[in-house]
């Protein structure tokens, strides 16, 4: 078979790529568009608010939403909550997870689901941390990511 192609499943009998004399057909003005593109971006302050209400929603304790902003580019915003047991920490996670997917946020990450003391939930521009109790107070996150408690230790110190 020198000199002859094999034929793919593109090409019929006549070896043209397609059966119109080798034209391909044109897309359709009302194309169905492709996930990513139908997705439009979703602000930050718009997903912690979608966050805060699946919180909300599971009864989640203590929630905190703190803006990290020029703190650090990792994350937008920073929100912390307690659950009342590792496996109230593990639903609450779920759900934000399940909230953010139906708005079209896919979360990057969710880590810690196994142990459940301390969940994290990675939106991209929203880091979720959802905590038993006495690891949120062990860890301290508000006193390391909360700019304005930051000064006033500073003020009370400095004085």
């Amino acid at each position: 078979m020198v000199g002859k192609r094999a034929k793919t499943s593109r090409q019929s009998r006549s070896g043209s790529p397609t059966a119109k004399g080798g034209k391909r057909p044109k897309a359709k003005v009302g194309a169905r568009k492709s996930v990513a593109q139908r997705r439009q971006p979703v602000a930050s302050a718009n997903i912690a608010k979608i966050v805060v209400g699946a919180l909300d929603e599971m009864k989640a304790v203590n929630v905190k939403v703190l803006d990290v902003r020029n703190l650090t580019d990792i994350a937008d915003t920073m929100v912390i909550a307690s659950g009342n047991s590792d496996r109230h920490v593990r639903s609450i996670a779920d759900r934000v997870a399940e909230h953010a997917k139906k708005a079209g946020i896919r979360p990057m990450g969710v880590e810690g689901e196994r142990d459940g003391e301390w969940v994290l939930v990675d939106l991209q521009d929203v880091i979720v941390h959802i905590m038993l109790p006495r690891v949120r107070e062990f860890y301290g996150l508000e006193n390391l990511w909360d700019v304005s408690a930051a000064r006033r230790e500073v003020a009370v110190g400095g004085e």
